[in-house]
């Protein structure tokens, strides 16, 4: 497949619960109670409970991948996280992910990933890289 830069590759908006983050806590064995509880999360001057931050990592993460051709190979893949993901105990959060191709060369696409709460970046410099 042919990327040129400014192309979209993938667009998902992904619905957050509280029983999500509990089973990924399972999963991950993360159990950090400002996962899961209210009180602990106040306590420490969070603002609610927090979605884990690999959990936001791989939910945009595996919006490109299932866009992409399944021979496709992920070379590297990085973030920076600048805010958190509050999880509201009745309507949850969104979280909204946008992949664009960035860069193109002879070995590898550069798909730059915008990921937003509430209107609000929470992950700056999101990059994949997918061999060409």
């Amino acid at each position: 497949m042919s990327y040129a830069i400014g192309d979209v590759i993938a667009e998902r908006t992904v619905h957050l619960t509280r029983e999500l983050l509990v089973r990924y806590a399972g999963a991950s064995g993360d159990f950090n109670p400002i996962h899961y509880r209210d009180d602990v999360a106040a306590a420490v001057g969070l603002p609610g409970v927090l979605a884990h931050g690999m959990l936001t990592m791989g939910i945009a993460s595996s919006v490109v991948v299932a866009a992409l051709e399944p021979t496709a190979r992920v070379l590297d893949y990085g973030v920076r996280f600048t805010k958190p993901v509050v999880v509201d105990p009745e309507s949850g959060a969104d979280l909204h992910v946008l992949a664009t191709v960035g860069a193109v060369d002879e070995n590898a696409v550069r798909v730059d990933l915008k990921v937003t709460f509430a209107e609000t970046t929470v992950l700056v410099k999101a990059q994949l890289r997918i061999a060409a």
